[in-house]
């Protein structure tokens, strides 16, 4: 049984890994259209687009989420009364934010990768899509061989 998850879960990266490859022989950068005029949507994504791309707003959501996650840590292991009942949840719930953020990564980063070869939003969400889905088969790969959740 544990064989045919091993081999189903190799086919399933190695289509993962042509689709990454197609995507990136497909490439070509797109030429820019002229936009005569700008509406509400366009003028407010690319306020929001010159915003996210500051470092500094970078470096401040990295700051935040880094004390977030070890403020959580500090306080699932720790022995403190109020959160007694709640340390093995609390824990759980860290495990989960973890994980998000990590699929996350991978979901944007196949997402702007593929954008960035001038391919459109729908074949980034296509590849960012199968990238998380690679994430989850694995950790089902890894659950079923060691058994980590639960």
């Amino acid at each position: 049984m544990v064989s045919l998850t091993l081999l189903s879960t190799a086919l399933m990266g190695l289509l993962v890994l042509a689709t990454f490859v197609a995507a990136a022989r497909i490439g070509g950068q797109r030429a820019p259209g002229a936009d005569e005029t700008e509406d509400t949507y366009t003028a407010l994504t690319r306020q929001l687009g010159g915003i996210v791309r500051t470092p500094a707003v970078w470096s401040v959501a990295f700051v935040v989420v880094t004390l977030g996650v070890g403020a959580l840590v500090v306080l699932s292991v720790g022995n403190f009364a109020f959160v007694e009942g709640f340390s093995g949840s609390l824990l759980s719930a860290l495990y989960a934010v973890v994980g998000l953020l990590v699929t996350g990564f991978v979901f944007l980063g196949a997402y702007f990768g593929v954008r960035g070869r001038g391919l459109g939003n729908a074949h980034g969400v296509a590849a960012g899509s199968f990238a998380a889905g690679l994430v989850f088969l694995v950790l089902i790969a890894v659950q079923l061989l060691v058994g980590v959740v639960g």
